[in-house]
């Protein structure tokens, strides 16, 4: 039974890794990691309208070629998944969405923004294909489209492991981040392939990751070992962290290029982008946001359609 015939205003958060180490290399080539995650306030936004003649079509912002758009491939994804349960169900012929996008998550940056678009669109065609899909079974289908994507089809904060699919929830608290964007764009892949990366890091526990180091006055627990990597090949990586840590401790997010700094409130955020601006190049972008406790979708994956 189909669902609603649009979704319109749905978010798409960034994220932050708190730490990522890299703790091995698999078989297969992939990379083992340790991180905690934590959702923020800056989004993306997506709007969904159902189609009747099974098109997958994109509009809104593009920042690529339209077949490697994550929220088309998640679409394409859950088309084929669902496949036998849409023609069963469906008194429409073979559905299909239109998905615009307003984009606020810069693409290279290592927040996310794909992966979120990824995960929202899976979210909302479960509710407007009326699939009825367990969070279990959007997973199975997002980890395919990119490590991230399970995180986001989480509660919140999470401690990740694995390639990014073992996502357990972590308590977040009410931190505020200082999120400086150096304009460019960095490749995951680059940064993993460089023979230079520290593949061998010790992994820690969730207890070792302990409440303690979430709060601000803690500092940041381990490492981003990715960082070293993105430094050396980005001089504008560099120069975000410099500038970041005459303030204060600064790390790297993701992959990169975005750095922050955690902060205990919102006054304290807002000085700290006050005097970062003041001497940043004009080009750069820079955010205060907040941690969000839970992501905005959380509910849907719990409730059904």
């Amino acid at each position: 039974m189909i669902g609603p015939r649009q979704l319109l205003g749905l978010p798409a958060p960034a994220k932050v890794n708190l730490f990522l180490h890299v703790v091995g290399r698999r078989s297969d080539g992939y990379h083992e990691i340790q991180s905690a995650m934590v959702p923020v306030a800056l989004a993306d936004t997506l709007d969904f309208a159902l189609r009747e003649d099974g098109r997958i079509v994109r509009e809104g912002d593009l920042t690529g070629p339209v077949e490697q758009d994550l929220a088309v491939r998640a679409a394409q994804a859950l088309q084929r998944h669902a496949a036998p349960a849409l023609a069963a169900s469906s008194r429409l012929g073979r559905v299909g969405v239109t998905i615009g996008v307003e984009k606020r998550i810069p693409v290279g940056a290592g927040l996310g923004g794909g992966s979120s678009d990824a995960a929202t669109t899976l979210i909302a065609l479960n509710r407007l294909w009326g699939l009825q899909l367990p969070r279990e079974a959007l997973v199975a289908v997002g980890q395919q489209l990119g490590a991230d994507v399970p995180f986001f089809l989480g509660d919140g904060a999470a401690f990740v492991e694995g390639i990014g699919e073992r996502c357990t929830p972590l308590p977040s608290p009410a931190l505020w981040y200082l999120i400086v964007y150096p304009q460019v764009h960095v490749s995951t892949a680059e940064i993993f392939s460089d023979p230079k990366l520290t593949r061998d890091t010790k992994r820690t526990t969730i207890e070792g990751f302990s409440a303690e180091l979430l709060q601000a006055s803690a500092g940041l627990f381990g490492s981003n070992d990715l960082e070293p990597v993105a430094r050396a090949r980005f001089a504008q990586v560099d120069a975000a962290l410099g500038l970041l840590a005459r303030f204060g401790r600064a790390r790297m997010s993701g992959s990169g290029s975005a750095v922050f700094c955690v902060l205990g409130s919102a006054q304290q955020a807002q000085q700290r982008l006050d005097a970062v601006r003041a001497l940043m190049p004009p080009q750069w972008l820079a955010w205060v946001v907040a941690g969000l406790g839970e992501l905005p979708l959380a509910d849907w994956l719990r409730t059904g359609p």
